[in-house]
């Protein structure tokens, strides 16, 4: 074997015979079963479309896994799974189609899973082609996939024997109005098409209650392991109730709720124990650890919400959430607070309203914690130092994100002072230096001014916070500016069809007022 960051002799092999694409197709079908899986590796980093499709149509296993297939093996240690190359991609579920329709001479068929979990939408694709196949695409491209099947195996003169194959295609669904109807027909046709659609994630954007509520029942909610509606959907708790009451999500390990979904500014008490009663149907779901209910105003009722949950949470998303101390008190004496793994409370002036309970929540955390976002949270240099007492003692910490927040250059070299200290640190989101803009500046920062800095101070600002990690020995932090926040590959990709969704969301709204004052 050689080093284990290098190729085997295996895999250098199998690259040698994909080489000659022409000789490869015409030998592929005497290749022994057990190097399909090489093969498939080999072909994938090269971008081989055709082979990839020849290997699909004559898969001899049972089953075929992306993660495993393309993740770390010992012929080939990195772990090409994640890449989300459009033409390769294309080109497996070309063959997919391909092992249904064509008949096969040399062996019975024995794929029964087909499992596209692992593929991750990332900024930058390492592929070839470096164009990506992404979520909402793939939903599409699957969806179509399996319509079209079915009308070609109604045209071919095919025996019963297609009719008795049944491959189930695991994977994670992402449906926005522009889609809805393409996937909707592929759900209420799956007992009839030999590929079957299985989702394992869920995502929703852009989309109305309805149409939600009802592709929810055909994916099979019960086997759904997350699920996410975002943005442009209109769900409030009353909705969230129905759906909890007349759907069951067993496996449901993680929920995203959009913004506006609990609003208890004008609560009364019958709002109060509908708080309570969707807190007892989350609680139902045992393996629920991960809930984002960022931009909902929360106001003194966090407890009510999270204190029917009898499985502790890892991942808390409470951005923008309006949280007080009753509830920043609640959340530090929980039976969450000793498993958190990630914690989002931007949009909080934790430092200054409630320092000592958010110190007590960071205690707590500090064995599990790995991911801390803190943006929008008025941290300036006169509390600065209840961060670096705070983040002293996580030191499982993987992440920190403080955008937006009005520290100067003296306490952004002050913190990154107290990270070098932090041995998993590994990516710091940090934010420009309040120093490097105009002095008439208020905070939070909108879009026209965040663009307005000094870039000359703030690249001096850099160039010292990477001194103190070089001087630490930990050139392994990435500390980054990204101005507008993290990238998004679901928004990225969905961005035209959402803007249209909510400028016609905007108009509705306009149209609604403006009847509303004609009334007068």
């Amino acid at each position: 074997m050689i080093r284990h960051n290098m190729k085997t002799l295996r895999f250098i092999g199998a690259e040698a015979f994909i080489a000659n694409q022409e000789y490869a197709k015409g030998h592929i079908r005497s290749v022994a079963h057990n190097l399909y899986p090489l093969l498939l590796k080999a072909c994938y980093l090269h971008e081989k479309e055709e082979l990839i499709t020849m290997l699909l149509e004559n898969w001899p296993q049972q089953d075929f896994n992306f993660g495993k297939l393309l993740g770390k093996t010992l012929d080939y240690p990195e772990d090409i799974s994640h890449w989300a190359c459009r033409r390769s991609l294309s080109a497996c579920l070309k063959g997919l189609k391909n092992y249904v329709v064509n008949p096969s001479t040399t062996y019975s068929k024995r794929l029964k899973v087909v499992d596209l979990t692992a593929i991750q939408d990332i900024e930058f694709q390492p592929c070839r082609c470096k164009k990506s196949l992404g979520r909402w695409a793939r939903t599409e491209m699957i969806s179509q996939l399996c319509f079209e099947l079915l009308l070609e195996m109604q045209k071919l003169d095919s025996g019963p024997s297609i009719f008795d194959i049944d491959i189930d295609i695991c994977f994670n669904l992402f449906v926005t109005e522009k889609n809805y109807e393409l996937v909707v027909q592929a759900l209420l046709m799956r007992c009839h098409c030999p590929l079957k659609i299985r989702c394992v994630d869920f995502r929703a954007d852009n989309l109305a209650l309805r149409k939600l509520f009802y592709i929810l029942r055909l994916v099979e909610p019960n086997s759904i392991h997350k699920l996410e509606i975002v943005h442009n959907v209109r769900l409030e708790s009353y909705h969230l109730e129905v759906l909890l009451n007349n759907l069951g999500f067993l496996q449901l390990t993680s929920l995203t709720l959009p913004a506006r979904t609990f609003n208890v500014t004008h609560h009364t008490p019958e709002d109060d124990a509908l708080l309570s009663t969707i807190g007892e149907k989350l609680s139902n779901m045992v393996h629920l650890t991960e809930l984002s209910i960022s931009f909902s105003t929360l106001t003194g009722r966090l407890r009510k919400l999270l204190s029917p949950l009898k499985t502790p949470l890892k991942v808390l998303e409470l951005g923008y959430c309006s949280l007080n101390q009753i509830d920043m008190a609640y959340l530090a004496n929980s039976l969450h607070a000793e498993h958190l793994e990630v914690l989002d409370l931007s949009g909080h002036n934790i430092t200054e309203l409630f320092p000592s309970t958010f110190f007590k929540l960071l205690q707590k955390a500090s064995s599990t914690l790995k991911t801390l976002v803190l943006e929008e949270c008025d941290i300036g240099d006169m509390n600065i130092h209840v961060m670096e007492m705070g983040l002293v003692h996580c030191l499982k910490l993987k992440e920190f994100k403080f955008l937006q927040n009005p520290v100067t250059s003296i306490s952004v070299r002050r913190i990154f002072r107290v990270l070098v200290n932090l041995p998993m640190l590994k990516y710091v989101e940090f934010p420009v230096p309040k120093d490097c803009y105009p002095p008439d500046v208020n905070y939070p920062l909108d879009e026209a001014t965040l663009v307005k800095f000094d870039n000359q101070k703030y690249n001096m600002v850099k160039e010292s916070v990477q001194c103190i990690l070089v001087q630490a020995a930990r050139e392994d932090i990435s500390a980054v500016t990204p101005l507008f926040g993290s990238y998004d590959s679901a928004i990225e990709e969905t961005s035209k069809e959402l803007g249209v969704g909510l400028l016609t969301s905007f108009k509705d709204a306009l149209q609604s007022f403006t009847t509303s004052l004609q009334k007068l």
